[in-house]
C-alpha cells in the first residue's frame, strides 16, 4: 500500500479510490503477503471476483461469496468502503473526539448515518482485554481524579438544588460527577464514576484494575493508603510542585484535559443554520 494518509484532505483523496480502499482492507486483514482466507470456514481456497468486486471461497457451505465487509464492523451496511474509512481515519486522528454532527458536514452523510458508523467504530476501539489488570511489578501507574459536570449557575433551579446538595456526585463534588482515572505509562487508560474520593470508595477499586507490587504516582490525597506488600506508592504534593523526579500524574491529567476539551468543544448541540438572503 502506498504511503499512509496523514491529513483529512488526503484520506478523503486516497479512500475515494475503490482499488485504494481494497488494498487497504486487504492488508489489514491477511497482511501483505498473507493468503485471503473464508471468514466463514477459514479456508484458503479462495478467489477473488473483480467484476462483482467480492471474494468466492470453493468449500462447500452457505454463502461462499464475501465482500471485505464480512466480519468486520463494515458488515450489513449499505455504506461504502469510501464513506466508511474517512470516518474511521478522522476518529483515530481527533484527539478531542469527533462528532457525528461533523462527520455529517464534512463528508456529507446523514447525521443519524454519522451517529450510527461513529458508533460501530467506538465499539471496535474498545479494549479487549476486559476483567484483566494493568500494570504489574515495575510498571508505573498514575491514578488521579477530576470533576465533571455543568455550572450551577446554567442549571434549571431544581437540578441547582438537588445537585448542591451533595446528591448527585458525592459531598465533596457539589454539583459535580466524580471520575477516577488509572493510567499505566505507554499503555492503557481506565476510568470509573465514583461516589466519592474515600479510601473505601476508591482503593477497592484499584484493587480491582491494578497489579500487585505496581508503582502507584499519586497526588497526595492517598498519601498513607497502601502498604509496601501491595503497592509502592509515590506521591506529588501539587501545592509544591507537580514533578518530583519521575512521580507525576501528568499523564492523566492530559487525558483529563483532552476529555474535557471533547466534552466543551465537540460534543455540542449546534442546530444553529445559516440562511442566504
Amino acid at each position: 500500500m502506498d504511503k499512509a494518509p496523514c491529513t483529512l484532505q488526503e484520506a478523503v483523496i486516497f479512500y475515494s479510490d475503490y482499488v485504494n480502499c481494497h488494498q487497504f482492507m486487504v492488508e489489514l486483514r491477511w497482511g501483505t503477503n498473507g493468503p485471503v482466507k473464508c471468514p466463514r470456514c477459514g479456508s484458503e481456497n479462495v478467489s477473488y471476483l473483480p467484476n462483482a468486486k467480492v471474494f468466492k471461497c470453493y468449500e462447500k457451505h452457505e454463502k461462499q461469496k464475501f465482500s471485505l465487509k464480512v466480519g468486520t464492523i463494515f458488515e450489513d451496511s449499505p455504506i461504502a468502503l469510501e464513506k466508511w474509512l474517512p470516518v474511521m481515519w478522522l476518529l483515530a486522528n481527533s484527539k478531542n473526539g469527533v462528532s457525528s454532527w461533523e462527520i455529517h458536514r464534512s463528508l456529507g452523510v446523514t447525521q443519524k448515518t454519522a451517529w450510527f458508523m461513529l458508533q460501530r467504530g467506538r465499539l471496535a476501539m474498545q479494549d479487549g482485554h476486559h476483567g484483566g489488570k494493568i500494570g504489574g511489578e515495575g510498571c508505573e501507574i498514575e491514578i488521579d481524579e477530576t470533576f465533571i459536570g455543568g455550572k450551577a449557575r446554567n442549571m434549571h433551579k431544581a437540578d441547582k438544588v438537588r445537585k448542591m446538595q451533595g446528591k448527585c456526585g458525592g459531598a465533596d463534588a457539589g454539583n459535580k460527577t466524580i471520575v477516577m482515572g488509572m493510567l499505566e505509562r505507554r499503555g492503557t487508560v481506565r476510568t470509573k464514576v465514583i461516589s466519592d474520593r474515600k479510601k473505601k470508595t476508591m482503593a477497592p477499586i484499584i484493587r480491582e484494575h491494578v497489579e500487585p507490587k505496581s508503582q502507584l504516582m499519586t497526588d497526595d490525597f492517598q498519601t498513607g493508603w497502601w502498604t509496601p506488600e501491595e503497592f509502592e506508592h509515590q506521591a506529588v504534593n501539587h501545592l509544591e510542585s507537580y514533578v518530583q523526579g519521575n512521580c507525576h500524574t501528568n499523564g492523566m491529567e492530559n487525558f483529563w484535559a483532552l476529555l474535557k476539551r471533547g466534552i466543551h468543544g465537540t460534543f455540542r448541540s449546534n442546530l444553529i443554520t445559516c440562511s442566504g438572503t
